[in-house]
């Protein structure tokens, strides 16, 4: 039975931005999401990435988050590569995070791999494959 309160996804998440032509540079140029809707004034400029809404805010003072925005990838090592020859740093190349051998996450057997990076105002980010 289903209750007025169940959660049935991730709707939207929201950053703090110090820059939105910026952070639109980045979040679409480089990261390749599709941006929906600018409203300037007041600041704010929303994205799709897989079904889920990213709201960027700009504020005039942006302290970067403590919490990390994971993006899912099909092939981490050519999302890496293709980043890169756009310019992206990485703090933590493509590595081995979990072998998923029970099925937790996933199918049993594969392996959950990430790298991570920052945007321009140093929200980490990060890159997420299964295989």
């Amino acid at each position: 039975m289903s209750s007025p309160t169940d959660i049935t996804a991730v709707y939207q998440l929201g950053l703090t931005v110090s820059d939105l032509d910026g952070s639109r540079a980045f979040y679409e140029d480089k990261l390749g999401l599709r941006m929906v809707a600018r409203f300037d004034p007041p600041g704010l400029m929303f994205f799709y990435a897989g079904g889920v809404r990213l709201s960027l805010q700009k504020t005039d003072s942006v302290e970067a988050s403590s919490s990390v925005v994971y993006f899912q990838v099909a092939d981490i090592e050519a999302a890496v590569a293709a980043l890169k020859d756009k310019g992206v740093a990485f703090e933590q190349e493509a590595q081995l995070v979990f072998p998923d051998t029970e099925g937790q996450f996933g199918a049993p057997g594969e392996e959950e791999w990430m790298a991570f990076l920052r945007d321009p105002d140093g929200h980490l980010l990060a890159l997420v494959s299964r295989r």
